[in-house]
């Protein structure tokens, strides 16, 4: 069984608006006993905008994303229906470590526009010191998805901006995979996914500056919803109907071996995946295409260079160390080559920097 293969669009329901929380109860009558799942600072948001008190038990993740503090809150818990995940991504990957590992239903209440997390039956799991271990192949999409507009108007800036780059990604990991792929190899899904993504694109770079704008100006306008949407839901649909051809590229794992320098914990997820686009485009020769994406980047404050990761070009022993993961055998760069090397993957870094400097 291939779990990359395996078609999974994403949530069994999705509900989406403004001030949809206020139906918070009636969404929740028939999932049984709870527990909620949240983090200090997604709690506190949350709490703020519902005015209420979930009649649930609540327990706080400890910000790790892995599979063992997933463990440790399943045995806090004990016996449940339906654990309520109440915060963004990495907080929601740890609540669907514990949902899968309890056998209960999952509810997923994002209080962050950054990722697909609250729609995917997928995540991102990572060791306790914060590197990359896998990505996580969940049995069940969550059971219902309540994505509030005027609640995420609370998203700080920087992770919308996060959000904004970790959905840019789905078009050029999609492209990057299937631009060889021969016509008749290009399913009926694969092709819906394909055109996911490029309708996803068109959102990001037409709308992605109102939206910044909307959360400045704590109003709720059309193109805030539809950022809010195509970050949480859209995003998700690629690798849903595309499998294993709309997931991860070269763009996240150059994400993933980043997380292998210290310096760039701190820096979102989505961030790291903007600037791993740069470097996939690098990898692949696309060097105009870099330089038509620059101005997007600068206008919304994405990184186009590894200073912007807290990351020095010079640092030589570390980037060594991003390529050769990146380049390793059982991460998704080696999906577009499977000979791509270490080398080849460093090369592209400094090709970013060069082309960033306006040297090449």
């Amino acid at each position: 069984m291939n779990s990359a293969s395996e078609l999974r669009p994403g949530a069994n329901r999705y509900v989406s608006g403004d001030h949809i929380l206020d139906g918070l109860e009636d969404y929740l009558k028939d999932f049984g006993t709870c527990a909620v799942i949240t983090g200090n600072q997604s709690l506190s948001v949350f709490e703020n905008f519902y005015q209420k008190t979930l009649p649930y038990q609540t327990y706080l993740y400890d910000g790790t994303a892995s599979d063992e503090n997933g463990q440790v809150l399943a045995e806090k818990i004990g016996q449940v229906d339906t654990i309520i995940g109440i915060g963004g991504g990495r907080l929601l990957d740890t609540a669907k470590v514990t949902a899968e590992n309890l056998k209960a239903n999952f509810v997923s209440i994002p209080t962050l526009i950054s990722n697909c997390a609250p729609y995917t039956p997928i995540g991102a799991i990572y060791h306790p010191d914060h590197t990359f271990k896998r990505v996580a192949y969940f049995k069940k999409a969550p059971d219902l998805t309540l994505v509030d507009w005027t609640l995420l108007l609370q998203t700080p800036k920087a992770y919308l901006v996060a959000g904004i780059g970790d959905t840019l990604a789905k078009w050029y990991e999609i492209e990057g995979l299937t631009r060889k792929l021969d016509a008749t190899a290009k399913t009926a899904f694969i092709r819906l996914g394909i055109a996911s993504a490029k309708e996803i694109l068109n959102i990001l770079l037409n709308d992605a500056s109102v939206a910044l704008a909307s959360l400045a100006e704590q109003q709720s306008t059309p193109a805030f919803g539809r950022i809010a949407d195509t970050v949480i839901g859209l995003a998700g649909t690629v690798g849903g109907f595309a499998a294993e051809y709309g997931r991860m590229a070269g763009a996240h794992a150059v994400h993933n071996g980043l997380s292998y320098i210290e310096a760039t914990h701190k820096i979102l997820h989505g961030n790291k995946v903007a600037y791993g686009i740069l470097v996939q485009l690098a990898y692949t020769g696309d060097y105009d295409e870099i330089r038509k994406l620059k101005p997007f980047y600068d206008s919304v404050g994405l990184p186009t260079n590894l200073s912007g990761l807290d990351v020095a070009e010079g640092d030589q022993a570390n980037l060594q160390k991003v390529a050769a993961f990146a380049a390793s055998d059982h991460e998704s760069f080696k999906l577009l080559n499977p000979q791509l090397t270490s080398a080849d993957v460093l090369e592209a870094i400094h090709n970013v920097e060069a082309i960033d400097q306006q040297t090449i």
